[in-house]
């Protein structure tokens, strides 16, 4: 039986057309899940708590804080039904939660000047015990300690993923809840897209400064 031979400009066009079909292919799975982690980061209220340096002591007191936070808010975000109303909720005890962590700043002997606010920024990949966050800006509830320079802590208040297991709350969307459930460490999906952010984050930062 005689084989079919290709010349090699044959092999040339076959491998450029399975290259392309290839890249179409990529494209169109990497577009849904960059969209569905789009749809996440616009459904998500985090929590960052920024310590005054790195030293034992205000790392420890980073806890602390983080600890009176989440005490002070926990039954607050978790009776908000979306992400507006949670925005809303913080912004209207913005008090409350600055006080709480006052106190928790007092209570550990330490003068710290405490500032909390509402931001949006950006945060790199987030890999959690069971889930991981995509890089991109959020909507963020921020606690600074004193010159704010020390390692950060950061959770989710809306929807609750910073509640003990038995009351975790969930997104809404099922596909932004299959993601999360899926996530499983950091893949190379979320490698792709923090590469993506992060070229999006720095052009963004070159044209305010211009």
């Amino acid at each position: 039986m005689l084989q079919k031979k290709f010349s090699p400009r044959r092999l040339l066009e076959c491998s450029a057309a399975a290259g392309l079909v290839l890249a179409v292919v990529l494209s169109c799975w990497f577009s849904t899940f960059a969209g569905t982690c789009a749809g996440l980061r616009d459904s998500t209220l985090r929590l960052h708590v920024k310590a005054n340096s790195d030293s034992a002591a205000d790392q420890a007191l980073k806890l602390q804080v983080r600890d009176a936070v989440l005490a002070q808010t926990g039954d607050l975000f978790a009776r908000q039904t979306d992400k507006a109303q949670a925005i809303q909720a913080a912004q209207a005890n913005l008090d409350r939660i600055q006080a709480a962590a006052e106190e928790a700043v007092a209570k550990a002997g330490s003068q710290q000047a405490v500032r909390v606010y509402l931001t949006n920024m950006y945060f790199d990949t987030t890999v959690y015990d069971r889930f991981t966050l995509p890089a991109g800006r959020y909507d963020a509830l921020r606690v600074e300690l004193g010159s704010s320079q020390g390692h950060n802590w950061f959770c989710v208040l809306y929807p609750g993923l910073c509640l003990p297991a038995a009351e975790e709350k969930t997104y809404a969307d099922p596909a932004q809840q299959t993601l999360l459930e899926e996530s499983g460490g950091y893949e190379i999906r979320f490698a792709a897209l923090e590469a993506v952010e992060r070229a999006a984050e720095w052009l963004r930062a070159k044209a305010e400064s211009e």
